[in-house]
């Protein structure tokens, strides 16, 4: 499989899962990203970032700690942010009314502008993320997807992974690597 772009969530995804995560302290890098994006990013794949970050709209903190968060991360990979073609950070709180033209996934509204964007075509494109929710984008989007799903994950989740056909890894450089890209 050839992908052009690859869509990725954040939290589970390229940084270690901690709920509502806004200290940029607490951040730590899921095994082998960086050899991933690298990987990716040399083969011709443009990255994009898609985060859903409902504890701005919940009030539980600002779009502040949501950069310094990104920042820290992006240290920890050593690479710029301009690792990333594009970056969404959606910040809706879901307990709410979302509104029809929101970014929060699985909403395709991001997608769809990336690919109008760089002229892509979103079923040359992949989500990867470690939720339904991320599977879910990927489908709506008509992109490849891919769940990332550890020993000790609730296996429900897996369950519903395969159910929606997504591919099934634990870690993204397992997926890159199964596209047989060198990292």
């Amino acid at each position: 499989m050839e992908v052009d772009a690859v869509f990725l969530d954040r939290d589970g995804t390229i940084v270690e899962w901690v709920n509502y995560i806004s200290d940029p302290g607490d951040v730590r890098l899921c095994e082998g990203i960086a050899d991933a994006l690298r990987g990716l990013k040399s083969s011709g794949c443009r990255l994009f970032l898609h985060t859903n970050q409902s504890g701005v709209g919940r009030g539980y903190f600002g779009i502040e700690a949501v950069e310094a968060v990104n920042r820290r991360m992006f240290d920890l990979m050593g690479f710029g942010e301009d690792i990333f073609d594009g970056v969404c950070v959606a910040t809706d709180d879901p307990t709410g009314v979302v509104a029809e033209d929101s970014y929060r996934k699985p909403s395709v509204r991001f997608a769809r502008e990336m690919a109008g964007k760089f002229g892509l075509s979103l079923s040359r494109c992949a989500m990867i993320g470690d939720s339904v929710c991320d599977v879910q984008t990927a489908l709506n989007a008509g992109m490849v997807p891919v769940g990332l799903w550890r020993e000790g994950d609730d296996p429900k989740l897996k369950q519903a992974f395969a159910e929606r056909g997504a591919a099934i890894h634990e870690q993204v450089l397992d997926w890159v690597k199964s596209l047989g890209l060198q990292s």
